[in-house]
């Protein structure tokens, strides 16, 4: 069983450029944030078999762009998995281009304790224009069902808008590509890619950020199965939120 996929770090490394941040010196800034959610959800699959988490991340940002971090969740792969952490560990360039304009390029690798079969790693871009992002992460050694390296190719395209009462509206849908027959269905039939979609209301209130998430894909139970080994990591659910940077 592939019982993982992998999450983007977009928002987690440009939150240094976009929110207090701890300042070290003239060129060294850190970003911390800490957060419990009602799900682990990546790229709209469970990694917690729908139990919460909790996480944390540290982002040390240098007044040139350059960034490296590391970030940690709790997670849940079924009883035969001894591995209950996700370790993160990443760096990259943030260049600002314009006040409307930025782009965000990095390398990433997944750490599994206890499971190494799972650890991989990923180059990302993330492209800003106009608060419209467009997004890929790609691996050429992400691990699959028979122990061997495979390609995988997420892309997605994500939007913010500012609702009244100081609410935030997150909207997001991506395409995880497998780049091999990866999700059966009942009739037999396979496809190498699904689509995931996310919308999110946040607001800021005593110093936390609260969110509330629909999360889906169109995935359906057996095809979710074959993969992931379960059925319901893939359906429709909402995810509750609550986070702090430092």
């Amino acid at each position: 069983m592939n019982a993982r996929s992998v999450l983007t770090l977009a928002t987690l490394v440009l939150a240094p450029l976009t929110t207090q941040a701890l300042t070290l010196n003239d060129n060294f800034t850190l970003d911390m944030t800490l957060g419990v959610f009602s799900d682990y959800r990546t790229r709209g699959i469970s990694q917690t078999l729908g139990d919460p988490a909790a996480q944390a991340g540290a982002t040390l940002v240098h007044s040139s762009g350059l960034y490296v971090g590391a970030w940690t969740s709790n997670v849940d792969f079924g009883g035969v998995f001894k591995t209950r952490q996700e370790l993160e560990y990443y760096a990259g360039y943030y260049w600002q281009a314009t006040e409307a304009i930025s782009l965000d390029l990095g390398y990433l690798k997944y750490d599994y304790p206890k499971e190494g079969q799972f650890n991989l790693s990923e180059v990302y871009a993330v492209l800003d224009v106009y608060g419209v992002k467009l997004g890929a992460n790609y691996s050429n050694d992400t691990p699959n069902f028979f122990g061997e390296d495979q390609d995988t190719l997420y892309t997605y395209l994500s939007y913010k808008i500012e609702l009244p009462a100081e609410i935030g509206l997150d909207l997001r849908v991506g395409r995880n590509d497998v780049k091999d027959p990866a999700f059966w269905s009942a009739s037999g039939e396979s496809r190498d890619a699904y689509t995931e979609w996310e919308a999110k209301l946040s607001r800021d209130f005593v110093g936390v950020t609260w969110g509330l998430s629909y999360i889906d894909t169109d995935l359906s139970k057996s095809e979710c199965t074959s993969w992931y080994g379960y059925g319901d990591l893939c359906t429709a659910t909402v995810v509750a939120s609550a986070s702090k940077a430092f």
